[in-house]
């Protein structure tokens, strides 16, 4: 029994940073990175970020795909993981935590003005601009799971008004919690700011669509730190010439990394950042070995995924 490591993409924790930070988590553990894999027999649970698709055919004796992280879409959707081969993701405080403060930065951001002083700046202009009171101001947040819910409560702690949407029902004290479809396109109607941090699954792939994206209130803000597939982003562009969102900010998109060519890079009302909301693991780490641990134990799993349902 071994666990291989294969981040799957660049720009992270590399394979072998990452193998020693396990090993020292669970020493004595047979733990190696995709650069020395050893006999590929021996493998049975598998650490990914990004699952690659040649890798499950080489991996004889995979009993579990551990994601390095929360979303699991490609993962379960793979079409070459045999359906025995069991998926656990992680629920780690550290990167919730990171998103929820990346999507108060850009609340923030648009409250106190920074685009518009920066501008004043490249002007040399002075030019004050009351900045928005949290009171005042709507904050709506898509997805009350465990990174969704964090997001909520910061925002209600920091003063606003803050609305959540789920598919089912849901109950943050000081949140005003909604669900359902016919929920969604009032509470967009009301927000300023809307989170989106839903995880990627047939019901809400392009749930920011053309139709949901009219119902946004005019000028208001799209931050995506969720899954790139949550927004059309062909809707989004056409929508943004509409004021309906007024800013987009995207922390995740389509296709990553975002091809050159593509009109988000150069759109002047779009603010693209490297899917770097969430970045550190923190003490979930624990949970990965724990996982191998109870994996060869025959206990149950930590946060292991219906593949069905796809979370």
């Amino acid at each position: 029994m071994a666990l291989l490591i294969s981040i799957g993409h660049d720009g992270w924790y590399t394979e072998e940073q990452l193998a020693e930070e396990l090993r020292t988590a669970a020493p004595g553990a047979d733990i190696r990175p995709i650069s020395s894999p050893g006999n590929l027999e021996d493998i049975t649970v598998l650490a990914v970020s990004a699952l690659k698709s040649d890798l499950p055919a080489r991996l004889p004796n995979l009993k579990l795909v551990q994601k390095l992280g929360a979303g699991v879409d490609t993962i379960v959707a793979h079409p070459g993981l045999a359906p025995h081969v069991r998926v656990a993701r992680l629920r780690p405080l550290e990167p919730a935590h990171e998103i929820a403060e990346y999507c108060l930065a850009y609340v923030l951001r648009g409250q106190r003005n920074m685009l518009a002083h920066a501008a004043s700046q490249s002007r040399s202009a002075w030019e004050p601009l009351a900045p928005g009171r949290p009171a005042e101001t709507t904050v709506g947040v898509l997805g009350l799971g465990h990174i969704g819910g964090m997001t909520a409560r910061l925002m209600r702690d920091m003063r606003f008004r803050v609305l959540g949407w789920s598919r089912s029902p849901k109950e943050i004290e000081g949140v005003n919690c909604r669900h359902g479809d016919a929920a969604l396109h009032q509470m967009l109607d009301e927000c300023d700011y809307v989170c989106s941090i839903l995880p990627s699954t047939p019901a809400t792939r392009r749930l920011m669509n053309a139709e949901t994206l009219a119902a946004m209130k005019p000028g208001a803000t799209l931050i995506n730190a969720g899954r790139g597939d949550l927004v059309d982003e062909s809707a989004l562009v056409a929508a943004l010439g509409k004021g309906r969102p007024g800013h987009a900010v995207l922390d995740v998109v389509s296709q990553e990394p975002l091809p050159a060519d593509s009109p988000l890079w150069t759109h002047p009302q779009v603010t693209i950042t490297p899917h770097v909301s969430g970045w550190h693991l923190g003490d979930a780490l624990k949970d990965v070995v724990e996982n191998y641990r109870r994996l060869e134990a025959g206990e149950n799993l930590l946060h292991e995924v219906d593949r069905e349902r796809g979370y």
